[in-house]
C-alpha cells in the first residue's frame, strides 16, 4: 500500500485502438518521486500516442491512469495538468523574436487566471515577473535572459522549451523528444541539464534512439 501511495504516475494495462490498429497495447507503468525513465521506439511505435493518452488529449480504450493516487482516467487535459503534470511537444513552440525571458513570462503568465494586457508591459506583473526570474535562475539560464530565442543555438532552444514546462511547477514532466534533431555534443549538453533538475522531479521521456 505505501508503495502505491508514493507512485505519483502509474498506468496499469493501457490499450489504445484505432479500429484494427493496436498503437498501445496493454502498457504497465510506474513513476515515483524523482523518478527519471526514457521509453524508447521507432516513429509510430506509439510513444507519441501513450504521452497523449497519459494527459487525456486521447481517451484510451482500456486499463487504468492514476496521479497521485487518483483514478484521472476521465479527466480532461486540464484537470490532469492543475494535478502537477506538464508535457512539451517534438514541435518547437517558441516565440523566435522575443526574448528568453519574454518566453518564460508568458509561459507563466498563460497558467494565472487573470488575462494579459497586451498593452501593458510584461514587466510591470510583478509576480509572473519574479516566478520567471527565479525560474531562469534554478535552471541556469539567467546570463541568456535578453537574448532573442531565434539567436540561441538549437541545443539551447531545445533546453528552454523544458524550461517552459517548468512553469507550472510540475510534480511530474513528460518530455516528447527533447533530443531531437541534436548533434551528439548537444545530446550530451541536454542529458547534463535534465539531470541538474530538481532531484524531487519525476521525469517521464520518449525518444527515438
Amino acid at each position: 500500500m505505501a508503495e502505491e501511495a508514493e507512485s505519483r504516475l502509474e498506468l496499469a494495462a493501457v490499450s489504445k485502438h484505432f479500429g484494427g490498429l493496436h498503437a498501445v497495447e496493454d502498457v504497465n507503468l510506474r513513476l515515483h518521486a524523482g523518478s527519471r525513465h526514457g521509453i524508447l521506439g521507432p516513429n509510430g511505435a506509439g510513444k507519441t500516442t501513450l504521452f497523449n493518452l497519459i494527459t487525456g488529449v486521447l481517451p484510451i480504450t482500456s486499463g487504468r491512469i492514476s496521479l497521485f493516487g487518483q483514478d484521472v482516467t476521465h479527466w480532461p487535459t486540464h484537470k490532469r495538468t492543475a494535478m502537477g503534470m506538464a508535457r512539451t511537444f517534438q514541435i518547437t513552440s517558441l516565440f523566435p523574436r522575443l526574448t528568453v525571458l519574454d518566453n518564460v513570462l508568458l509561459a507563466v503568465q498563460g497558467l494565472r487566471p487573470m488575462k494579459l494586457v497586451m498593452w501593458r508591459p510584461l514587466a510591470s506583473y510583478k509576480d509572473v515577473y519574479e516566478k520567471a526570474e527565479k525560474l531562469l535562475a534554478d535552471v541556469n539560464f539567467w546570463h541568456l535572459r535578453n537574448q532573442q530565442v531565434r539567436n540561441l543555438s538549437h541545443g539551447e532552444q531545445r533546453q528552454l522549451e523544458v524550461v517552459l514546462g517548468l512553469a507550472s511547477d510540475p510534480k511530474v514532466l513528460l518530455l516528447d523528444e527533447p533530443s531531437a534533431g541534436l548533434a551528439t555534443g548537444e545530446s550530451r549538453e541536454m542529458a547534463d541539464f535534465l539531470n541538474s533538475l530538481d532531484k524531487d522531479l519525476s521525469i517521464l521521456i520518449i525518444e527515438h534512439d
